[in-house]
């Protein structure tokens, strides 16, 4: 067998260590086992051949984020190629099957991360300090905990995701609000009923029949010169003359004052998280215009924050192929289906929820299903790639959308892929310039404000103050002439 060496990334540097007759060590592995958490066993077994530590903590940082995603730094490599045998019969042993892979790749070394390699690695984890002369527990345990803070605060300040979390919370609360209010709204209009049930019959909105139960209280103090505050509530005269009617001659049961105020609160409580879910409604949108507008004109705010919350991030949206978004969602049915090898496989996930899927006939909403994956597939990317997301993509593409919709029902063909996507990059060039254009002129007016002017290019600032104190009156701002610009700048030096 050939030798066997292992790679160990730990926070105060690298080592290399050599495994002892690894011949018998792959024979026994259960022995091995036993041995790592023996210090005398395990060096019969190990034995370290090299060790080159951090320089900097912010090299130590450097150095363990590349290795967390499966990079080589410039250290590890210089550290390999000084160290590892150059005969080419050496293995490699490595804890990350990425690390491996990218190890391989550039050093062309024999790399393994199975076996009896993450035993031998646990071994050295565990008695690392003990194995590298020079290195105490004590200040192991330092450089692992300055290191594992210092990589949790890059973590967090350094998101890929951007703030599409924001996006995926807010989805999920607004969801569970959704069935929270309905539930509510079910309990008030059972517990009101008993004392008006006509209510139930003239006013069926959840939150204008909370409303109504909150303002009327006892229906036997209903009067005439309450029904002009009750339209303002439903918002239809009409509706406030029937219920003032039916409360005169109401089926319901007396109710106490302890029951009407119970239910009154219930009721404010409904009507508190209808409003907040309103509020929410209209952060997710603010939200989806700033993270993913694109994705939002195509289908909608709610439905592309449920991809995006499904998927775990924008990136990992942006990752999955047009097939994947297709179904997202409706993965139990699929793999029932694959699971019972059946042709009924589910057209879509998430999408349906979409207005194009209920505008599609029958027979083409498994095809407009696939086009608007496929456009949203697009989309997610654009938002997520592009340095300043802009939803004028996500109209061409939602353009798109309506016009293969009326292909399927009138057969006029639609315009082709590439002339609208040069339309989208036309509009989006003239926008960016209009844009730079008004924040050009907002810096200037903010100088003028200032004090400051340019002239040719080099700044000069005029103390207002001291014009003032000279003169008596604030200067008066005149207009640039081009011919007389020498002659400013030397009046402004003396």
């Amino acid at each position: 067998m050939p030798p066997l060496f292992v790679l160990f990334e730990h926070a105060a540097g690298y080592g290399l260590f050599r495994v002892k007759e690894f011949e018998e060590v792959g024979m026994l592995l259960p022995q091995v086992e036993s041995s790592v958490p023996d210090l005398k066993k395990f060096n019969q077994v190990v034995d370290i051949k090299a060790f080159i530590p951090f320089k900097t903590a912010a090299a130590a940082l450097e150095n363990i984020n590349n290795i967390s995603e499966g990079l080589m730094t410039e250290d590890l490599q210089l550290f390999l190629e000084k160290n590892f045998p150059k005969d080419g019969k050496a293995s490699l042993g490595v804890g990350d099957q990425k690390l491996a892979a990218t190890i391989s790749d550039t050093l062309g070394y024999t790399c393994k991360w199975t076996g009896v390699v993450p035993e031998i690695i646990r071994g050295i984890r565990l008695h690392f300090s003990k194995l590298v002369k020079g290195l105490t527990s004590n200040s192991s345990t330092v450089a692992q905990l300055g290191l594992g803070h210092s990589y949790s605060r890059a973590k967090v300040k350094f998101n890929v995701n951007r703030v599409d979390n924001m996006i995926i919370q807010s989805i999920a609360l607004l969801d569970q609000l959704e069935k929270d209010i309905n539930t509510f709204s079910m309990r008030i209009r059972e517990w009101y009923s008993y004392h008006f049930p006509e209510l139930y019959k003239i006013i069926p909105e959840n939150y204008l029949y909370s409303k109504c139960a909150a303002f009327i209280k006892n229906r036997k103090e209903l009067t005439e010169d309450k029904v002009n505050e009750l339209e303002q509530i439903v918002m239809d005269r009409g509706k406030a003359e029937a219920i003032y009617e039916a409360s005169k001659s109401s089926m319901g049961m007396e109710i106490a004052l302890v029951d009407l105020i119970n239910i009154e609160m219930f009721a404010q409580r409904v009507i508190s998280l209808t409003e907040y879910k309103t509020e929410l409604a209209i952060y997710l949108h603010s939200k989806m215009e700033a993270v993913a507008p694109s994705l939002a004109a195509l289908i909608g705010d709610l439905v592309g924050a449920r991809l995006i919350s499904h998927a775990g991030s924008l990136t990992s949206l942006a990752k999955f192929p047009a097939s994947t978004v297709q179904i997202l969602g409706a993965e139990k049915a699929l793999f029932r289906a694959l699971k019972k090898k059946s042709t009924n496989t589910p057209k879509y996930g998430l999408l349906f929820n979409s207005s194009y899927i209920a505008k599609a006939d029958s027979s083409n909403k498994g095809r407009i299903s696939r086009f608007l994956a496929n456009k949203c597939s697009l989309a997610s990317r654009i938002d997520c790639f592009s340095e300043s997301p802009s939803s004028i993509f996500g109209e061409k593409l939602r353009q798109q959308v309506d016009d293969r919709l009326k292909y399927y029902v009138t057969g006029e063909l639609p315009p082709k892929n590439v002339d609208v996507m040069k339309e989208a990059v036309a509009e989006l060039q003239a926008n960016i310039k209009k844009v730079n254009k008004k924040k050009k002129k907002k810096d200037k007016k903010r100088k003028l404000e200032n004090g400051e002017t340019s002239v040719d290019g080099n700044e000069i600032t005029i103390n207002l103050d001291e014009t003032i104190e000279e003169n008596g009156e604030p200067p008066v701002k005149k207009k640039k002439n081009k011919k007389k610009k020498s002659q400013d700048i030397s009046m402004v030096e003396e």
